[in-house]
């Protein structure tokens, strides 16, 4: 069995508790202060992915690989983020896969962004629209540093200006006006091809589906995603006392080869 051995210029996600990780990049010669100590890099060079290794203090935290929602967590932000319960819930009616060619709008921080390229790989592509090209130096960097921003082509443009793609296999977009882009999608779409569409709104959603209906999709859904967590001890075990209630809807659709709904 092959072993994941860490080496300088790896990143890495060094784990004390759930509310408290750190991730690196690893160098030699330098090292990672916490509230509980510190961690020279050196001494995590050469342990596999899952070792555990001891702060100046001797507090143990444990040595993780990064998953694309560890990076989308810790991204530079210049917008709010899209949660990962409705990261999974895109990515699962989006129907995206290895190879597929993805047009997104709006490219904020980056972060949906990575999580869609990631699952694109490195055959797939993922044409990402933002029309303020600061976001796109923010998001830029995010893509860089998690890895993927080779299978990204960034734009600065409009989307409801036009989308210069076609027969793409998905659009997902996180936009105040997605309605505005449904018939554009429509054409970019190849048949079969999925819309999937993020908003905070009912009322966004009410509009995004009605355009829907006036255009060749079928299948056509609105979901909200809600999440709790649990807070597990012995004799203790209940749901958390806070939580993260509504974030936003996701709405769905398939594009059919028809000039009208059926």
């Amino acid at each position: 069995m092959s072993k994941d051995i860490i080496g300088e210029n790896e990143d890495v996600l060094v784990f004390l508790d759930r509310k408290r990780t750190f991730l690196i990049r690893v160098k030699r010669g330098q090292s990672l202060h916490t509230h509980r100590g510190y961690i020279n890099h050196d001494d995590m060079i050469g342990k596999e992915f899952g070792d555990g290794v001891k702060s100046s203090l001797g507090i143990n935290f444990t040595i993780l690989k990064p998953t694309p929602i560890d990076y989308a967590k810790k991204m530079l932000r210049s917008t709010q983020i899209i949660y990962p319960k409705d990261m999974g819930l895109i990515l699962v009616h989006s129907g995206i896969g290895c190879g597929s060619r993805v047009v997104e709008a709006g490219t904020g921080s980056g972060a949906l962004t990575s999580v869609l390229a990631n699952f694109v790989g490195s055959k797939g592509r993922v044409y990402s629209y933002e029309t303020r090209a600061e976001f796109l130096e923010k998001a830029k960097k995010n893509l860089e540093r998690a890895g993927v921003l080779n299978q990204v082509e960034l734009k600065n443009k409009d989307i409801t200006t036009g989308i210069d793609e076609s027969d793409v296999d998905a659009v997902v977009l996180d936009l105040a006006t997605p309605w505005e882009v449904v018939p554009l999608t429509s054409k970019a779409l190849k048949g079969s091809g999925v819309l999937v569409s993020f908003s905070p709104t009912i009322e966004q959603v009410v509009k995004t589906v009605e355009a829907l209906e006036a255009e060749a999709f079928v299948n056509i859904e609105a979901l909200e995603s809600i999440v709790r967590r649990i807070k597990v001890k012995k004799g203790q075990t209940r749901p958390e006392t806070l939580m993260i209630g509504h974030t936003g809807y996701v709405t769905h659709a398939r594009k059919t080869n028809s000039t009208h709904n059926q």
